[in-house]
């Protein structure tokens, strides 16, 4: 399948990040907006779409809320992943200038990214639903003093100019998307960098999880990232979603997963896939 025939499901709206995520990955693809996340995962469950691409972590603010809720019962498998530098940009209307802005919009994270900036040209924050959906509401409101923070994407859509770029407090704001399909990727087990993302259940006995870790060091399985998060609504239903190197076929990790189960009720592999180049 080529770029040109793919059609990739995102949440939000055009210009959003998410839809910068799938433009940087897949040039030549296709998008459809989505209302939420979980759309954006039945979109591809039905049909309407091949892939979706969903945040999971941002480096300044954290894991994005509900995605790890959601992963494990989508039906979707994991077959790449990601990273979108997020850069912010002071958008303004056509012919405005930085002196003209009294206020800027957007979602209440890149507010609060740009905490130092605003403060420093005093202007005034304004919650927005979204990023872009913000560049959108300022272009339709033609008022010179008012602005966007969003994306370059969603200046070009919404035909605002970018008045001051790169504005984030932090330098390195950087968020990661799983890119999702009904089917999963073959992939050869010597390519460099291949990650394995699972979800797993710890038996209810003492230090289970620091056994169910210990296949991993000892069979030399580096784990990039492990998160706790309660599920059913219950203080002692824990799962833990991973990020290990490596391919299940791999002699270690296929030992390393053998004594995860011990320790384990439920284990459940997302996805294989390669590892995102940009990050080696």
């Amino acid at each position: 399948m080529s770029d040109t025939t793919i059609k990739i499901a995102f949440q939000g709206v055009l210009g959003a990040y998410s839809h910068q995520a799938c433009f940087e990955a897949y040039p030549e693809a296709n998008v459809l907006p989505c209302n939420s996340f979980q759309a954006a995962i039945d979109a591809v469950s039905v049909g309407n779409a091949d892939l979706a691409m969903l945040p999971v972590e941002n480096s300044t603010y954290g894991r994005v809320a509900d995605i790890h809720q959601l992963l494990p019962n989508s039906g979707l498998h994991i077959i790449g992943e990601h990273y979108v530098r997020v850069h912010i940009n002071l958008l303004g209307l056509q012919g405005s200038k930085l002196s003209d802005i009294k206020s800027a919009m957007s979602h209440t994270v890149l507010l609060g990214q740009c905490r130092n900036y605003l403060k420093e040209h005093n202007i005034e924050s304004i919650t927005g639903v979204d990023t872009a959906g913000s560049a959108e509401i300022v272009s339709k409101n033609q008022n010179l003093n008012q602005a966007a923070l969003a994306s370059e994407l969603a200046g070009k859509i919404y035909g605002l100019d970018v008045l001051a770029r790169h504005i984030e407090d932090e330098s390195n704001n950087t968020t990661r998307f799983l890119v999702m399909s009904p089917n999963s990727k073959s992939i050869k087990i010597k390519e460099n960098r291949i990650k394995t993302s699972l979800v797993f259940r710890v038996r209810n006995i003492p230090a289970a999880l620091y056994k169910a870790m210990g296949g991993f060091a000892t069979n030399g399985v580096n784990m990039v990232k492990l998160e706790s998060y309660m599920v059913d609504g219950d203080f002692t239903a824990t799962q833990f979603y991973a990020d290990i190197e490596g391919h299940p076929e791999d002699k270690n990790v296929s030992l390393a997963f053998e004594e995860l189960s011990f320790f384990t009720s439920e284990i459940k592999i997302l996805g294989s896939y390669k590892a995102d180049s940009s990050r080696n």
